[in-house]
């Protein structure tokens, strides 16, 4: 489903997505590690990479992509992500989950938000 209405605020470095049925603010951080490109998911099953240290990222432009996506360009030079209407809503419906999953997915690698902090692990 499109959105009736699509707003990039770049001072909360979010993009905002309104739907006749709800409105949702998707950070950029979010939709950043969660790219549909290939550098983050690979070109097949389990070759994604997780991306960390995009806490300060922003969204620099917003494109059309024909009439079924959005282009994203990143404050960072990531560009190569088309975000299908149907994977923007699957991202909208799913944020507390695969925000969560992201998160333990970042501590288990002892990586970081912050490009200068990783997680520590002592070893006894």
């Amino acid at each position: 489903m499109k959105p009736t209405r699509i707003r990039l605020n770049r001072g909360e470095n979010s993009l905002q997505l309104v739907y006749p049925d709800r409105e949702y603010t998707l950070p950029a951080e979010y939709l950043r590690v969660y790219s549909p490109s290939a550098e983050v998911r690979g070109h097949g099953p389990g070759e994604g990479v997780l991306v960390h240290g995009k806490i300060h990222v922003g969204i620099d432009t917003v494109e059309a992509a024909g009439r079924y996506a959005l282009k994203l360009v990143f404050s960072d030079g990531h560009d190569s992500g088309i975000y299908t209407w149907d994977y923007l809503r699957e991202l909208c419906e799913q944020h507390d989950t695969y925000w969560r999953d992201y998160l333990e997915r970042l501590q288990a690698a002892g990586k970081g938000r912050d490009p200068d902090e990783s997680v520590v692990k002592f070893i006894p």
